[in-house]
């Protein structure tokens, strides 16, 4: 069997989308589960692009997730240039050739006329099929108008005659009637290709073995392997998988559907962290970094192999039970055969799952190394921090727990870290839980009693407050709140006794006497 070679040809956009990154992650595992090669190779014909800048995003993806692409771009390779706007003359070689050999035609029917005929075939219920009129001029006749500079397209001839078979390794045996397919345009008036051809002409120069993309592009099958056979191409093998979906409907996951994401109910968090998030750390907000788009994952602070995990699920699996794998599992296990058929639905509920299982499988130090630099970013702690900093960072690591599912959910706790003069509370919560009858001045003689305890650790504080609520015959519930909101400005969060000794006792105590003075009592 010779070297398995796929690839991913994504256009310089300026974003990652997740949706694409599965379709790479897919090509990716099938050339390394076979040893073979994996080429990244860019669709740049649009030259009204910026493309480093467009690209970077794109590499920046594939390094995130450590996707390393065996040629293309930066590291090059046999087969190069890798970028369609690098490849015209390899282009207009293999247009020549289908014209030499009569399998194209230069065409000059105008735009407007070709709508006309479009048009004409909806009304009367027919496939629209090309005209062919310039098929009739001459030689003599079709050097002429060129000469003068006549505007015109070159389209490949469809032979007629003929059934296109395909064996789709996820679709199955597919056929189509090449009687009802125009013959598509496959070099513009200003010599540039279009999509069909280029792709026909680069995976064949390339030596693509395996074409493994969204099912969206089965449509333009039919015309590419007539293309691949006319120009004496080997065929490569076609594996067609089920688009990404957005959570909960059958539509493709789209950027241009971007605010409609918003109201959906499973993917509202994910807007709301980046609201949350993204200023505090000078990233803007979910106007310009979503969850449509690979970079939101990584600045939101997902793990790559978490994400990585959850996009080789999305339409493969190893069995009908096995969640979460190693890199080393799904590259040793990964099959095209496996992949299914039906539209795969992006659901953040899993994608957190992933997330949670392997944040959970983190050493500490990791994990402080991780949220490090979103404490830095949103100016909460220096970047030159020593020692005792960091190790305070790790206690409050530890304290908020499984809390921590993604990096910058250490921006949640950010009232361990603010001075006690700048911390702020929700009026609300304050007013609700700290203003009931009797509850400042019960408040204030648990304060005294606090003063006291010794050494301030959970144990001893948690034996201090049960026995202070016994004293005062009340229940835990009518103190406990009242003393979370007093020393973190919040109703919810970690254990109270660990925060108090993660606090400290001076804090702890100073931030008692500012809710009370806050209270006017």
């Amino acid at each position: 069997m010779s070297e398995i070679r796929t690839r991913f040809a994504p256009s310089p956009t300026g974003y990652m989308h997740i949706g694409g990154m599965r379709t790479a992650l897919f090509n990716w595992l099938w050339a390394r589960h076979t040893g073979g090669k994996f080429i990244l190779r860019i669709d740049d014909t649009d030259r009204q692009r910026n493309i480093d800048e467009a690209l970077r995003p794109i590499l920046a993806a594939f390094r995130w997730l450590d996707l390393t692409w065996d040629e293309g771009p930066e590291i090059g390779g046999p087969h190069g240039p890798y970028f369609q706007s690098q490849r015209g003359e390899i282009y207009r070689q293999s247009a020549d050739r289908l014209r030499a050999d009569k399998k194209a035609y230069r065409d000059f029917e105008t735009p407007a006329e070709v709508q006309q005929q479009r048009e004409a075939a909806d009304k009367e219920k027919r496939p629209f099929i090309s005209s062919r009129k310039s098929l009739e001029l001459s030689d003599a006749e079709v050097e002429r108008l060129v000469a003068e500079g006549r505007p015109h397209v070159i389209r490949f001839k469809v032979p007629r005659d003929t059934k296109i078979a395909l064996d789709d390794i996820v679709r199955g045996h597919v056929e189509w009637d090449a009687s009802l397919i125009a013959d598509p345009v496959i070099m513009r008036g200003d010599g540039t290709p279009l999509y069909n051809f280029a792709t026909v002409v680069d995976d064949a120069a390339m030596e693509i073995t395996h074409v493994i993309r969204a099912e969206e592009h089965l449509s333009n099958t039919p015309p590419q392997i007539l293309m691949h056979q006319a120009l004496g191409h080997a065929l490569p093998v076609f594996a067609h998988i089920p688009f990404v979906t957005a959570p909960g409907t059958t539509k493709k996951l789209s950027k241009r559907e971007i605010k409609k994401y918003r109201e959906n109910p499973k993917f509202r968090k994910m807007f709301e962290d980046a609201d949350r998030v993204f200023p505090q750390i000078g990233l803007g907000n979910s106007e310009t970094l979503n969850p449509v788009m690979v970079e939101y994952y990584e600045k939101i602070g997902f793990l790559p192999h978490a994400v990585f995990n959850s996009l080789a699920r999305l339409g493969w699996s190893l069995d009908d039970r096995t969640e979460f794998m190693s890199r080393e599992t799904i590259v040793e296990n990964f099959t095209l055969d496996r992949i299914v058929k039906n539209p795969a639905g992006l659901d953040p509920d899993k994608l957190y799952s992933f997330q949670t299982h392997w944040m959970g499988e983190l050493p500490l130090e990791q994990k402080v190394a991780l949220v490090f630099p979103y404490l830095t970013q949103a100016g909460l702690v220096a970047q030159s921090s020593d020692a005792a900093e960091r190790e305070y960072v790790a206690r409050v690591v530890q304290t908020i727990g499984e809390r921590l599912k993604v990096s910058s959910d250490i921006l949640e706790a950010r009232d361990f870290f603010v001075a006690d003069d700048a911390l702020e509370y929700d009026e609300a919560t304050l007013k609700k839980r700290m203003t009931p009858e009797g509850t400042p001045e019960r408040l204030r003689r648990f304060r005294d009693r606090l003063a006291s305890v010794e050494p301030f650790e959970s144990g001893p504080i948690e034996e201090a407050f049960r026995a202070f609520v016994d004293s005062e015959k009340i229940k835990p519930a009518d103190l406990i709140h009242a003393v979370r909101v007093a020393v973190t400005g919040k109703s919810t969060g970690p254990g109270l006794f660990e925060c108090l000794a993660l606090l400290g006792h001076e804090r702890s105590l100073n931030r008692i006497d500012r809710a009370l003075i806050r209270l006017g009592t």
